[in-house]
């Protein structure tokens, strides 16, 4: 019941019960009213008729002392009784019947005749002394007659008084209890307003408005601190306390939802910023191996509930190799063909999960458990990798989807740019032909040994395929292309991780031997040499000969400069092919007589 209504209710009986309580107090107070009534009748009767009975004395008195002693006087005197006795009789006679019983009635009639008998008796006393018959009025006034009527009057009074005096108490008597009766009822029902009110005022100012208020209150405080961990007592009353209740739960779910949103947006910010720094971080890549260090970096703070691999794509499109790995994935192959994945097939994110809601891809070891995300990595119409993830949760995996999809956008492009900007670089430093770096590359290395001079010692071999106008004219170009990228080949593998090969220009080619002293460069001069020759070269199914070269070779120790480098080498190669052809001479050899030149 709600509280307006309990305390309308309780409004309703309390002003009822006062209303009764009021109605018994007037009923007493009217009982009180009739009992005084009652007294002051009483008192009046009582007074008339002892007035009457003095004055009926008074009267006796007067006549006898006027007979025996006959003075005017006294005359006077009864006169004067007589006239106020017969006034009260006919006060007596006028009196308010109505109040009196029938007993009462008849005792006032005979306090009346006695009187008037007693009068007439007393009257015709006087009257015989006034004529001169004094023994008469005499013998009257002391005769038997007299005193019985005197004695009658005395009676009649007492009898009178008596009845009324007995009729009085009765009244009084009953009037007194009920006045006293109402009275306590009233009091009863004061006491029972008064208990009503408190119980009410206990019940729902205490026990439904003041104790439910202080625990709201404190989770009120609590609340507007945002602790929502504060647990809302539940409260089916249907009144505004239990409206007020279920305000406040209601404000707790939506502060609770309101923090979930605010925490779910606060991830959400501070994925896209490691996005948006890891895009940053991609854009600075220089190649594929620094972008294989930077996606497992990153995609561990992003996803760190998921595991990963990111496959790039090789050459021949063909193939895809795992570069980068976070979180240890167990179920996908570190390299397999691309029409092992269904994303890659389809072009778009392919899910491969416990559910065998689809199909699995075939690179996945299917006796795993978990949930597996392809997410293949396109720019410009073509693929150039994958992005995969692995959970043991699809949840995280669906939760993961919307960023995963943003990170390959932007990580597909920067591997096609990265691709893209490694050919753009071999098209500017390498020979097309032979695949080695190209002259404006051996120039950019020389430079840099005359400017740093760092990586010294240091040691140029210029090398020139002997005769090669020979494979032109009698196999054709072609045979002549074969026999330089042949050659090329040869070089680039003996020249060492510190060795840099490059195509000078036509049939001639230069190698950069970095931290090499001129011994070792002399000998990896002659084992370039011994290769080629050794190495019999066919194209088409046809042999070409025996292929030879001539190498010139410069060093810059014996406080040789790096920035003659150049000229030494070709001129060692000069006097090499002038001497036959076929043979490595160096710039502090003479001939091949292996004379030192200085």
């Amino acid at each position: 019941m709600r509280i307006s209504t309990i305390t309308n209710w309780a409004y309703a009986i309390t002003v009822g019960l006062t209303l009764l309580s009021g109605g018994a107090f007037m009923i007493a107070a009217k009982s009180a009213d009739d009992e005084r009534i009652s007294t002051e009748t009483a008192w009046r009767l009582d007074e008339q008729v002892e007035s009457l009975s003095r004055a009926a004395e008074q009267t006796t008195e007067d006549a006898r002392l006027y007979i025996q002693k006959g003075e005017e006087r006294y005359l006077k005197a009864f006169q004067a009784a007589d006239a106020d006795e017969r006034a009260r009789e006919k006060s007596l006679k006028a009196l308010d019947q109505s109040r009196l019983s029938a007993q009462e009635a008849a005792a006032l009639s005979i306090i009346v005749i006695d009187a008037e008998l007693l009068d007439a008796i007393e009257e015709q006393a006087v009257k015989d002394y006034a004529n001169g018959e004094t023994e008469k009025a005499r013998a009257a006034v002391f005769s038997p007659e007299h005193e019985e009527a005197q004695s009658g009057l005395l009676a009649s009074v007492a009898h009178f008084t008596e009845l009324v005096a007995t009729r009085t108490e009765q009244e009084l008597s009953n009037a007194k209890a009920k006045a006293d009766l109402w009275g306590s009822i009233a009091k009863s029902l004061l006491l029972v307003t008064a208990l009503v009110f408190l119980s009410v005022l206990y019940f729902v100012l205490k026990r439904r408005v003041a104790r439910p208020l202080l625990e709201m209150s404190g989770i009120v405080r609590r609340l507007a601190k945002q602790d929502y961990d504060v647990q809302v007592l539940p409260d089916g009353r249907a009144d505004e306390i239990g409206d007020m209740n279920a305000a406040i739960q209601i404000f707790r779910d939506n502060g609770i939802e309101r923090d979930r949103l605010d925490a779910e947006r606060r991830m959400d910010q501070q994925m896209k910023d490691l996005i948006l720094q890891l895009m940053h971080r991609l854009q600075a890549c220089r190649d594929e191996a620094e972008l294989a260090d930077v996606v497992p970096l990153f995609a561990v703070q992003i996803f760190p509930k998921l595991g990963g691999q990111l496959y790039i794509m090789n050459d021949g499109r063909t193939v895809l190799a795992a570069k980068g790995t976070w979180n240890d994935p167990i179920r996908s192959s570190q390299e397999f063909p691309t029409f092992e994945c269904w994303g890659l097939r389809r072009g778009r994110l392919h899910v491969s999960d416990d559910t065998h809601g689809d199909v699995p891809c075939q690179h996945l070891d299917d006796a795993l458990p978990g949930g597996s995300l392809c997410v293949p990595l396109a720019a410009h119409g073509d693929i150039v990798g994958m992005l995969y993830f692995e959970s043991s949760d699809g949840a995280n995996l669906n939760a993961a989807r919307v960023y995963i999809e943003l990170i390959a956008e932007n990580l597909g492009l920067a591997i096609a740019n990265l691709q893209l900007r490694d050919r753009l670089t071999n098209l500017a430093t390498k020979d097309a032909l032979t695949g080695l770096l190209n002259r404006r590359s051996l120039d950019e290395n020389l430079n840099r040994l005359r400017r740093e001079e760092t990586d010294l010692p240091a040691a140029l071999l210029m090398i020139d395929i002997d005769h090669f106008k020979r494979f032109n004219d009698d196999f054709g170009h072609d045979a002549g292309d074969f026999v330089m990228s042949q050659v090329a080949a040869i070089m680039a593998d003996l020249a060492g991780a510190g060795g840099r090969a490059h195509r000078y220009g036509g049939e001639e080619f230069a190698v950069v031997l970095q931290n090499v002293e001129r011994a070792a460069a002399f000998e990896i001069g002659e084992n370039i040499r011994h290769a080629i020759e050794a190495t019999p070269i066919n194209y088409l199914g046809r042999p070409l000969g025996t292929v030879t070269v001539s190498i010139g070779i410069a060093s810059t120790e014996a406080n040789q400069p790096p920035a003659t480098l150049m000229q030494r080498a070709d001129a060692a190669l000069l006097r090499a092919k002038a001497s036959g052809r076929n043979i490595t001479l160096a710039d502090w050899i003479d001939g091949r007589s292996g004379r030192l030149v200085g």
